[in-house]
C-alpha cells in the first residue's frame, strides 16, 4: 500500500486517459451510497449509482472495514459492469465518523480497493469533507451540515489555514441546532407542560404523547437506547410544524437552533468579503420555521458572505474529489484525518 500523504496532490492539471472513470462512496447513518462517473468529466456527474438501508457497523476498532466492504466490492462491480468500466483510476470514500473511526478503513481500503478494481488514488473523507464538496465544490467558504447531528467545516484553500471546524462533538457534548438537539429540547417542553412547570407547551406534550404513548414511560424507553440521537431527531419536525403553528415556544427553540447553527458557520467561514456559505442536510428539509430565523441570524453573524444554495449531496462531493483526484486538480486541503489521499500499490 502506498504511504499517505499529508498534502493534496499537484495541481497541474493532468489529463485522464478517454474512458476511466472514479468511484464516489458515502456512508452514514442511513446507509451506504455509491457512484461512479467519468473521470475526465469535470461536472462529476453520475453515470450510475446504488443505495442501501443498511448502514455500515461500528466495533471495537471503529467503523468495520470488513462490512463496508462486504457491500462496497459487489455493488462496486456491478456499476464498473453497468457503465462499461474497465477500472476506477481514482475514487473517495467519504464516512461519518471517518476522522476518529476510521482507522480500519485507512488500513485496508486502500489495497483492496486497488486490487479490485486498480484504484490508483484514494480519497478517505470525513462526511462533513464530502458535504463541504458536494455543496461548494473546491472554492473558499464554509458548509453546515446539519441532519441528526451537526458540523461545520470551513477553508480558504491555503496549505497554512487547512481546515476550520466547529461542533460535530455529538449529541451529548455539542451538536447544536441540530436534529438531535431541536427533537431533546421540544420533548422537554413537552415535559414541562406535563409537570406544570414554566417553559412548557401543550402543543408539544400532544404532539409527543401521539408519537410515543404517554410521556412518563418515555425516560425508560429512550434512555436505554443506542440510537437515542436519532429517535431524539425523529422529533424535531413536529417541533418545527408546531413552530409553524405559532406555538411560542416551538418557535423559540427553531430560532435558538438556527442561532446555534450561524455561530457554527460564523467559526469556521473565512474571513473576508465573497466568502461562500451553504448549507446542507436532512434538517434544512423542515422549511420556513427554521430558515427563515437562519438567515436573519447568518445575515447578522456573517455580513460579508455570500450565502447559496448547495450544489450538490455528499455523494456528489465524493465523485468531485475522486474526479479532481484522477485529474490532478484537488485543491481541497488534506489532512492526515478529514481528508487523507493514499496512492496504492497495484495488486
Amino acid at each position: 500500500m502506498g504511504e499517505p500523504t499529508g498534502r493534496g496532490p499537484d495541481t497541474g492539471g493532468g489529463t485522464v486517459p478517454a474512458g476511466d472513470h472514479v468511484l464516489g462512496v458515502d456512508s452514514g447513518g442511513s446507509g451506504l451510497r455509491i457512484a461512479v462517473a467519468r473521470a475526465d468529466d469535470p461536472a462529476a456527474r453520475p453515470l450510475a449509482t446504488y443505495a442501501s438501508n443498511e448502514p455500515v457497523r461500528t466495533g471495537p476498532h471503529g467503523i468495520d472495514a470488513g462490512h463496508l466492504l462486504s457491500q462496497l466490492l459487489p455493488a462496486a462491480e456491478e456499476l464498473r459492469r453497468e457503465v462499461g468500466a474497465v477500472r476506477f483510476t481514482a475514487g473517495c470514500v467519504g464516512a461519518a465518523g471517518m476522522a476518529t473511526l476510521g482507522d480500519e478503513l485507512r488500513a485496508r481500503l486502500p489495497a483492496e480497493l486497488a486490487t479490485a478494481f486498480g484504484v490508483r488514488r484514494l480519497a478517505l473523507a470525513a462526511d462533513a469533507v464530502t458535504a463541504y464538496a458536494g455543496a461548494l465544490g473546491q472554492r473558499p467558504g464554509a458548509v453546515v451540515a446539519a441532519g441528526t447531528g451537526m458540523i461545520a467545516l470551513g477553508t480558504d484553500l491555503t496549505g497554512a489555514g487547512g481546515w476550520r471546524r466547529a461542533d460535530g462533538w455529538g449529541h451529548l457534548l455539542g451538536d447544536c441546532g441540530s436534529g438531535a438537539w431541536i427533537g431533546r429540547a421540544g420533548l422537554e417542553a413537552a415535559m414541562r407542560a406535563y409537570d406544570g412547570r414554566p417553559g412548557g407547551s401543550a402543543a408539544l406534550l400532544a404532539r409527543a404523547t401521539a408519537m410515543f404513548g404517554p410521556v412518563t414511560e418515555l425516560p425508560g424507553a429512550l434512555y436505554p437506547r443506542p440510537d437515542r440521537p436519532a429517535v431524539l431527531a425523529s422529533f424535531a419536525p413536529e417541533v418545527g410544524r408546531c413552530a409553524a403553528d405559532d406555538d411560542a415556544v416551538a418557535d423559540g427553540i427553531v430560532r435558538a437552533a438556527a442561532g446555534h447553527i450561524a455561530d457554527a458557520a460564523a467559526a469556521v467561514c473565512p474571513p473576508g468579503a465573497g466568502s461562500a456559505v451553504a448549507c446542507t442536510g436532512g434538517l434544512f428539509g423542515m422549511g420556513e420555521p427554521l430558515l427563515a430565523p437562519l438567515r436573519t441570524a447568518l445575515a447578522e453573524r456573517l455580513p460579508d458572505a455570500r450565502v447559496t444554495a448547495a450544489a450538490g449531496s455528499p455523494l456528489d462531493g465524493a465523485l468531485t474529489i475522486a474526479a479532481a483526484l484522477a485529474g490532478d486538480r484537488l485543491t481541497l486541503p488534506a489532512d492526515l484525518k478529514l481528508l487523507q489521499i493514499t496512492r496504492p500499490a497495484p495488486g
